[in-house]
């Protein structure tokens, strides 16, 4: 009896992440046909290695416990342990690097600032590696993250723009720093003034061209990190629920693989 409950068990579960795979496996090879941009290109290859896998081990799980094939229900086995092994020291890992650093508070400023030396040094290399960045800032500007912040609040005034709540890659790349002290003459429009800035060399790097911007920037770079510092933290949230879902259909593997060996005994 317990055997063919477990068994049955881990085969409807399997069966069910094999449906599962399909449109992922499906999604990620319409990207890479219809894949125009450098922010396309670069999902689509990790959705279809995600299909591909999900696809291969849920009929390997669904093979091995519904027709009582024991060499596939072993291998089902260990690749699920690999994966939560991966998965919790993946868990750990990106808990570790986005535990440091946040938006700097402006006195009488809506928005927050942002500073790539405030965030991990991991995080740091990463992102202002020339070819990661140049990857990153092509997809902000596909993205027209900047270009939609100035059509929003390009009939504002300066003190109205003060007081406006700013997403972290719009106060990083789509507005100079507050140290550089520039007038404003609308979102994306300021004036430099005739200084050279030492202590922050994103005044020097700004410009007023919507193509520019602060792009090249330490803290669109920052904004970038805070960003993704959000997103992996409910990516974490998703991965513990998804780990704990994983270790759930592991131990009743482990169950059918025992009661297999049983029968056979």
């Amino acid at each position: 009896m317990s055997f063919r409950l477990s068994n049955n068990l881990l085969g409807i579960l399997n069966f069910v992440t094999f449906l599962l795979s399909i449109p992922i496996l499906v999604a990620g090879i319409w990207l890479s046909r219809k894949a125009i941009t450098e922010c396309e290109r670069f999902i689509d290859k990790p959705i279809i290695i995600v299909g591909v896998f999900l696809m291969v081990v849920s009929l390997a799980g669904f093979v091995g416990a519904c027709c009582h094939v024991k060499w596939l229900l072993w291998l089902y086995l260990v690749v699920m342990f690999i994966l939560i092994v991966l998965g919790i020291a993946g868990t750990i890992f990106a808990f570790v690097v986005t535990n440091k650093g946040a938006g700097r508070v402006l006195s009488g400023k809506g928005y927050k600032e942002y500073r790539l030396g405030d965030y991990s040094n991991w995080l740091q290399k990463r992102v202002s590696d020339e070819n990661n960045w140049f990857k990153i800032k092509s997809c902000l500007v596909d993205s027209k993250v900047c270009s939609d912040f100035h059509n929003q609040h390009m009939n504002e005034s300066v003190t109205e723009f003060y007081k406006v709540h700013l997403s972290a890659i719009q106060s990083g790349c789509c507005k100079p720093s507050n140290d550089c002290q520039f007038t404003f003459l609308g979102p994306t429009n300021w004036t430099k003034g005739n200084g050279v800035f030492i202590n922050n060399t994103d005044c020097n790097t700004w410009s007023n061209d919507l193509g520019t911007l602060c792009f090249d920037c330490h803290a669109c770079k920052a904004g970038f990190i805070d960003n993704l510092r959000s997103s992996w933290k409910k990516v974490m949230v998703v991965n513990i629920i998804f780990l704990v879902c994983l270790i759930i259909v592991y131990s009743v593997g482990c169950c059918a693989f025992s009661n297999s060996r049983k029968s056979k005994s």
